[in-house]
């Protein structure tokens, strides 16, 4: 089966197997997924320049509900979403204004919106037994990446991995970007699924016929030439897009000015996928960038939350919809959406225990080696 692959290709010479169909739907699994690999790596928490300064964000990681502040001078922090008072939740909406001071509505113990530290106890008057300093707020991890907000619930968590190296998107204008378009969507599949429906393109030929179209060699069920059967490392780079395509919309031409600051080989391959395991995955284009993350909302059902970003004079053009440049990959996002729901429904067949991978899935294995390593140590 293997005799045609070049030992530098990503193509596996043999045929593994998958997770095991309760990793998909079991509670317990999904438990034990929340407290080890949603709890220890960083999570994406939306652009820093949609956090507007004063204002308090909730946002859940794994089993954890947390809290992004942003205090009216501009710095940002994040924190437990609980008094240390009772266990009162501090914020019970999604955004919610915010002073210089995170106020507990219950009995109103109040800390600094910058360190978590205790700075009141409303009507409450502690005896010399209760130190302040012991009971500010538990904080979360949290840096900014690309003009990105990143949490992570460790106190002192690693750096950042992502897939391709902190410095692929270099070349893009990422902290100046505006967001122009969001769309947010539940998709009754386990998470898994979609991280490893985008690590294969063997459905993209008959699943994704427009995707296919502009970017040719989806067509073979591979995603880079080195993948393809008979691949040499003396084989000629062709470009990945059809001719007369430079960037992912409905006609393959660009919605706005390039960026400027793009080497020819990155405007040649018009797309950079960027992931960052477990959270989200973010596509550079020549003229916008996107960011599509995924949250379990449960082993069954998962939250897709899909961002567009463009360059303020491109949001300027007259007549600029970005709505319609945002089409293209809604339409493929419905199409992958819908067999990652029959792919859910199908792993409750008592017929079904576990598959097998094909060489092409290579991605998925490594994938799902990732998955069962951060779960390794669960207690």
């Amino acid at each position: 089966m293997g005799h045609d692959r070049h030992p530098l290709s990503p193509r596996l010479d043999h045929c593994p197997e998958t997770l095991p169909a309760q990793a998909y739907f079991d509670q317990d699994w999904f438990r034990r997924e929340q407290l080890t690999l949603w709890a220890r790596n960083w999570v994406w928490a939306g652009r820093l320049n949609d956090l507007a300064p004063g204002t308090m964000q909730r946002r859940q990681i794994g089993v954890a509900s947390v809290i992004l502040c942003r205090t009216p001078e501009g710095e940002v922090s994040a924190f437990h979403n609980v008094c240390r008072h009772r266990g009162a939740e501090l914020c019970s909406v999604d955004q919610q204004s915010m002073g210089k001071l995170v106020t507990c509505k219950y009995h109103a113990f109040a800390y600094a919106a910058t360190d978590g530290r205790l700075v009141a106890t409303g009507q409450a008057q502690p005896t010399a037994d209760f130190d302040k300093r012991a009971h500010g707020l538990t904080k979360v991890s949290i840096m900014v990446w690309n003009g990105f907000v990143v949490l992570n619930l460790l106190p002192d968590p690693g750096p950042l991995r992502p897939d391709t190296g902190l410095g692929a998107l270099d070349n893009w204008p990422m902290d100046s970007l505006v967001t122009g378009h969001r769309a947010v969507n539940e998709v009754a599949g386990n998470w898994k699924i979609l991280w490893e429906n985008y690590n294969e393109c063997l459905h993209c030929a008959t699943i994704h016929p427009e995707l296919s179209d502009l970017v040719p060699i989806y067509k073979q069920g591979v995603m880079a030439q080195n993948e393809e059967p008979g691949w040499t490392p003396e084989a000629d780079l062709r470009p990945a897009m059809k001719p007369g395509a430079a960037s992912w919309t409905l006609s393959g031409k660009p919605c706005g000015p390039e960026f400027p600051g793009l080497t020819q080989a990155e405007r040649a391959a018009g797309y950079l996928f960027v992931t960052l395991y477990p959270t989200a995955f973010i596509v550079a284009h020549v003229d916008y960038v996107r960011a599509v993350v995924f949250e379990p909302l449960g082993p069954e059902r998962t939250r897709v939350t899909v961002e567009w970003y463009f360059a303020q004079e491109t949001l300027d053009q007259p007549g600029f919809d970005a709505a319609e440049v945002a089409a293209f990959a809604k339409l493929v996002l419905a199409q992958d959406a819908e067999v990652v729901e029959l792919n859910q429904r199908g792993l409750r067949s008592p017929a079904y225990t576990r598959g097998r991978l094909m060489p092409e899935e290579y991605a998925i294995r490594d994938f799902d080696a990732w998955v069962l390593q951060e779960m390794e140590d669960y207690k």
